[in-house]
């Protein structure tokens, strides 16, 4: 991989500005989620740039009950790697991951 680009002060400070913005916006989502205020598919629909660069494993450690271990293992079961985005997700993976899901409730 090449060097990052060298941006100017300008630019760095708008590009930590969105990155600390898209943080805030995962971070309220998923406390909706664990809340019970929004359901965990809203996150495959949504229009929201920061909610569809989430990663799926960060989404499933926001549902009540299940943490770092068992979202690993909901992933594998699902064939989704640990590392995948919510927008990467395939149609079969996202099947997968709801039939898993439903067996579990």
């Amino acid at each position: 991989m090449g060097a990052p680009p060298q941006l100017t002060l300008e630019e760095r400070r708008a590009a930590l500005a969105k990155a600390a913005q898209s943080r805030k916006v995962r971070a309220s989502f998923k406390a909706e989620i664990k809340n019970g205020e929004r359901n965990w598919l809203e996150a495959f629909t949504s229009d929201v740039e920061a909610i569809r660069k989430m990663r799926v494993k960060e989404l499933l450690q926001s549902l009540p009950g299940v943490g770092e271990v068992r979202a690993l293992n909901l992933l594998e079961r699902a064939g989704i790697s640990h590392s995948r985005r919510i927008q990467g997700v395939g149609k079969s993976q996202y099947e997968s991951l709801l039939r898993i899901l439903k067996e579990i409730d």
